[in-house]
């Protein structure tokens, strides 16, 4: 049975004195009926794929929409002049993530963390401090089965879904997995954990899905970087020892509701928001004559 709470995943982890993402795994054994080595060379695959998908960008690619590609090269380009007010570890996060995102876009290979609209998100930070940090690939592993442990969560008592939740299903839900796994890179335990991934997801609360054409590129590629930029922000905020006022599962609780209470117009149905502006407009026009 999945996890429902994120307190159960803790619980579990104070009561056996294992750690959080040690707690996941085993959880994925039992509801898979697979042994440790067949779950974690699961997992080291995905990790593999995300990294062969990064090193594999194209910016000379486009997808058939016009609307996405290149983008990654431009952050790339920018990020190698050394002219930003970031530094080059948030610099390259950005970067990573819209790759990731653009590469969804041109139909190249990609791994859904936890969906394809919001792909970039955790590949961006564990890649990113892959290069910058080399903890080695088992702690990469290790984070990854921290992110899904959070992710399941999610997807058990809220959604994950744009079209069920709005956007903060998606880059909101990334977004927290992603600043779990890296509270657990810094060396955070539990608490570190969940109160990153509270302080992320509750501040992308109310998202909403309003992709233009009804595509999976504006303005989901470029949410993807403040999916991403949020994730390390409030990881490093959870790591100074900052907390959540609002519990961390009271907080997912609070998405399941927000999402219900968004109407259909702002989840994924390209009614409102940004999908029916001006620009939005000519650009459904501009594909719909091309279509013909």
């Amino acid at each position: 049975m999945s996890y429902k709470k994120l307190t159960e995943i803790t619980e579990l982890s104070e009561k056996r004195h294992i750690p959080f993402w040690q707690a996941v795994l085993e959880e994925d054994m039992i509801e898979r009926g697979v042994s440790r080595e067949d779950s974690m060379s699961r997992m080291e695959y995905m990790y593999e794929t995300i990294k062969e998908a990064d090193e594999n960008y194209d910016p000379a690619l486009r997808s058939a929409s016009g609307l996405a590609g290149g983008d990654g090269g431009l952050l790339e380009e920018y990020r190698k002049k050394h002219s930003s007010l970031l530094n080059d570890f948030v610099l390259e996060v950005m970067e990573k993530a819209v790759k990731m995102g653009e590469s969804n876009a041109c139909m190249r290979r990609i791994v859904a963390m936890p969906t394809a609209g919001s792909c970039g998100v955790i590949p961006a930070v564990l890649l990113t401090y892959m290069k910058h940090k080399n903890p080695g690939k088992d702690r990469i592993i290790e984070a990854l089965y921290v992110a899904g442990g959070i992710g399941e969560v999610i997807a058990t008592s809220a959604s994950i879904s744009g079209a069920e939740g709005g956007c903060q299903a998606e880059i909101g839900s990334a977004s927290a997995m992603a600043a779990g796994a890296l509270a657990y890179l810094e060396g955070g335990g539990n608490e570190e954990i969940v109160h990153a991934a509270a302080l992320t997801l509750k501040n992308m609360l109310g998202l909403t899905c309003d992709p233009v054409a009804g595509l999976v590129e504006v303005p989901c590629i470029k949410r993807n970087v403040a999916g991403a930029v949020n994730a390390v922000v409030y990881s490093q905020m959870a790591m100074a020892g900052v907390r959540s006022a609002i519990e961390p599962d009271e907080v997912i609780d609070s998405m399941n509701r927000i999402g219900r209470l968004l109407p259909t117009c702002l989840k994924e149905t390209g009614q409102e928001g940004l999908a029916i502006t001006r620009s939005a407009q000519k650009i459904t026009e501009r594909l719909s004559i091309t279509d013909l």
